[in-house]
């Protein structure tokens, strides 16, 4: 239950610590006072966006913190809980969960098992499927827990067959692929380097003749009479015999020998350069063989061969998914089959109940000043989880002779804060502290009278904290609390007053009737007290 609140600059408060008790507490005063501003304070622990403009002109920020007191169960001690937001006027807001900082939608997490608040716009939420849907849940008491389980493994096996690679047959195209493609470069045997060699090799060939011709003639200009050699030769002899030439001679000399051992080399180049086509068009074959390779596989030989590694790994890779898939399949339909029966299961159960709490809810609804008020509950499947009855929607009618409609379509803010009401009736569930900000708007006489009780049963297993401006509303209360604002040329503030018994009387006959010192009004105001007895809370005391 939610022990202490204390908000400083928010809005017109500039600072106000309220002390709220167990069962009703009713917050009142005049429009503008602050008491919404109240409402948004806790709003703001329960994760609502913080909005910088709300801060109180001329602070720096607004605080708002509150302690809880979680009741343990059994021989636990309870559990105190302090949840505390900070909205500065310039940068992010800040929360903080027992003075640790933490995201706000932590806090939103947290809090959303303490605090629930209802308005006349925060009814929207029971407008969605999935909102129908918890409440009939509750209700019947449906445990999901297997279901939700069963979505989970069934969405993990979907997922881990997706990523081993689709289905069975892709995989064995891929596999086929991969295969052909090993083979065929090994097949070829590839050689890093290779394509050079045999560049090489039909460069050799291709042009033996004309390199054994150039090799004759070139031999044949250093040794045949008369040839370069001879004639060196000649010139060693004339110049031997001259002492003045002698050096030059021997110069000639040397190049002689030089040019007789080019001459040896050069004769036997030639005679290993060999004329074979045959081996020509078998180099050319080759080549062309290693071209296409390279073409499909990589830009040279070692790419080829660093391709053929890869689609080995690949192999290996899809073997085991192959492997894996196959356990995965049977485990992916036992969790199909799973699912199935748990979705059957719920949606039995859903659509057994549906009928019971729309009898239910009707009842309660015409006890909240709508007589004519008839419900049903339809429970339909999705395509998603057939069998679950997942698609649940309340549909309603509260005038004679009008066919049940979606609740979106036909119910006032005021008729969905009774549905709320009614649902709470029947025990749906939610959290202990519950707020009502001013879900009386737009009612009034026996209605209020209707919803006035309603609460009051509330309170009966929840804490309740009820802003309003209907008498009867407050009347009900086990405690009051009014806010007054106060303003000057200056600044303008707001202050919280717990009441006593004769203050009650006079608030709630200002309430009443506009004037707090109207004798009829307090008379009246006394009235509404003294029924107040009559509640199961007040006859235990």
């Amino acid at each position: 239950m939610l022990v202490e609140l204390a908000v400083r600059d928010l809005g017109v408060i500039e600072s106000a610590r309220i002390t709220l008790p167990e069962g009703a507490t009713a917050l009142t005063g005049e429009t503008g006072a602050g008491k919404t501003m109240l409402v948004e304070a806790i709003s703001l622990l329960c994760g609502a966006r913080a909005d910088p403009q709300c801060v109180r002109p001329g602070s720096d920020e607004s605080v708002v913190e509150a302690l809880f007191v979680v009741r343990a169960g059994g021989a636990s001690a309870d559990e105190e809980l302090v949840l505390r937001r900070v909205v500065p006027v310039d940068g992010r807001s800040r929360a903080y969960i027992n003075d640790s900082l933490v995201p706000a939608g932590r806090l939103a997490e947290v809090a959303l098992d303490l605090v629930e608040i209802h308005g006349q716009h925060s009814q929207q939420g029971l407008l969605s499927a999935g909102a129908q849907r918890a409440v009939l849940d509750r209700y019947a008491r449906i445990d999901t827990t297997g279901l939700d389980l069963a979505q989970s493994d069934v969405r993990r096996l979907r997922r881990e067959v997706d990523d081993l690679g689709g289905d069975a047959e892709v995989r064995r195209r891929e596999l086929e692929l991969l295969r052909h493609e090993v083979a065929e470069i090994e097949a070829a045997g590839v050689v890093e380097g290779e394509d050079q060699r045999l560049e090489e090799e039909e460069d050799l060939l291709d042009g033996a003749v004309e390199h054994r011709a150039a090799a004759d003639r070139t031999l044949a200009s250093l040794s045949d009479d008369a040839g370069i050699l001879d004639q060196l030769a000649r010139a060693e002899v004339d110049l031997g015999s001259r002492s003045p030439l002698a050096s030059t001679a021997e110069r000639l000399t040397q190049l002689r020998i030089e040019l007789d051992e080019v001459s040896a080399d050069l004769r036997r180049q030639a005679e290993a350069i060999e004329v074979d086509d045959v081996r020509l068009d078998a180099v050319r074959l080759r080549r062309a063989q290693l071209s296409g390779l390279r073409r499909r596989y990589g830009s040279d030989e070692a790419a080829i061969i660093d391709h053929a590694r890869r689609c080995h790994e690949r192999i290996v890779e899809i073997e085991a998914a192959t492997a894996r898939a196959s356990v995965v399949s049977a485990e992916l339909q036992s969790a199909s089959d799973r699912l199935d029966a748990e979705a059957h299961a719920v949606g039995s159960r859903r659509r057994a109940a549906a009928d019971t709490l729309a009898e239910e809810l009707a009842e309660q609804l015409q006890r909240l000043a709508l007589p004519s008020a008839q419900v049903v509950i339809a429970v339909s499947d999705d395509s998603a989880l057939p069998g679950a009855g997942s698609h649940v929607e309340v549909r309603i009618a509260t005038n004679p002779g009008m066919d049940p409609a979606p609740l979106a379509k036909v119910a006032s803010g005021g008729e969905l804060s009774r549905v709320m009401l009614a649902l709470r009736l029947i025990g749906s569930g939610g959290p202990p502290t519950m707020i009502f900000d001013e879900v009386d708007a737009g009612i009034g006489g026996a209605a209020a009278n209707a919803v006035a009780d309603a609460l009051r049963a509330v309170a009966e297993d929840h804490q309740v904290l009820l802003v309003t401006h209907l008498a009867q509303i407050a009347a009900v209360a086990d405690e009051h609390i009014l806010v007054v604002k106060n303003a000057d040329d200056h600044r303008t503030t707001t202050e919280v007053h717990p009441l006593d018994q004769d203050q009650r009387i006079v608030e709630i006959a200002r309430m009443l009737s506009g004037d707090s010192d109207s004798s009829v009004a307090r008379q009246h105001a006394e009235e509404l007290l003294v029924g107040r007895l009559t509640s199961p809370r007040d006859s235990s005391r």
